[in-house]
């Protein structure tokens, strides 16, 4: 906000990450903005040295998640973000078949256990299945819509460790391709002409005799991006069972996120978090 100039309310809060949602969440919900100590619209003008209080609308449970009381690795917690790392073999979110054991279910017996406020789970970033590593949760709804915008702004970074088939000879390169649905597969993905834009970089960390280790960020997030990106270039993942079915060097694919960085509007500081490789990716490097 320039000195001076006059702003509407709305979009302050909208260039600080509140979203139309949430907006509208406020609005007939049971939130309020606050100016100078006064409940005002949205469409209030506001000026300099104004003292502006977001109170957010209290959130419901998600009620159709069953709360599971397993364990969960965390890596990082304050108020507003968790982080935590994910074991290979267990699903992200829930769904028909993996209903009460997911990321999602064992976050939302977490709340639970430590009783607090707020027992919305809000995933933000996810991992398929069989890979394993870092995934970001928000604590509340203004946290989603942050990084949100962070990650449409490409300022949330996720960085991954990988073991592709082969012998990788290019020490950094940059695959931009579009990634689309498979015709007649729902799950399989596929390089096409009318698929999103995808774009993956990667670097050469280490080469075999039949395999290169490689750290890959995503530029975009697709599913299976990483896994189709490198099946297209003929270096599929080792122990990938959809995009490179004949290896088994590995029960799943052997792909990690390992490392996690993102910035705390509320902290204004910002928070970089590792994940160590899982033993059976280091037992094969």
């Amino acid at each position: 906000m320039q000195d001076n100039q006059p702003m509407k309310l709305r979009t302050l809060l909208m260039q600080h990450g509140v979203t139309r949602t949430l907006f509208k969440a406020i609005k007939f919900h049971g939130g309020k903005t606050i100016v100078n100590n006064k409940e005002r619209y949205a469409n209030f003008v506001i000026k300099k040295d104004d003292k502006i209080k977001l109170v957010l609308p209290p959130e419901p449970s998600n009620d159709y998640v069953k709360p599971s009381y397993k364990q969960v690795n965390i890596i990082y917690e304050d108020e507003h973000f968790l982080v935590i790392n994910k074991p290979a073999g267990l699903a992200s979110v829930p769904s028909r078949i993996y209903s009460e054991d997911s990321l999602v279910n064992r976050v939302k017996g977490y709340y639970l256990k430590k009783q607090y406020a707020n027992q919305k789970v809000h995933i933000v970033t996810r991992l398929d299945k069989d890979t394993s590593g870092l995934v970001l949760f928000a604590k509340h709804h203004l946290a989603h819509s942050v990084l949100d915008k962070q990650l449409k702004d490409h300022k949330l970074s996720k960085t991954y460790m990988a073991l592709a088939s082969g012998k990788i000879h290019h020490k950094h390169c940059q695959i931009n391709l579009p990634i689309g649905r498979l015709q007649d597969s729902f799950v399989k993905r596929t390089v096409r002409d009318d698929g999103k834009m995808s774009k993956t970089e990667f670097w050469v960390l280490k080469v075999s005799r039949n395999a290169t280790l490689v750290k890959v960020r995503l530029l975009t997030g697709r599913t299976h991006q990483i896994r189709v990106h490198f099946s297209y270039i003929g270096h599929p993942l080792l122990g990938d069972w959809l995009y490179n079915p004949k290896d088994k060097s590995m029960s799943r694919q052997a792909l990690h996120c390992y490392n996690l960085r993102f910035y705390s509007p509320f902290d204004k500081k910002n928070i970089n978090c590792h994940a160590d490789l899982p033993d059976d990716i280091n037992s094969l490097i």
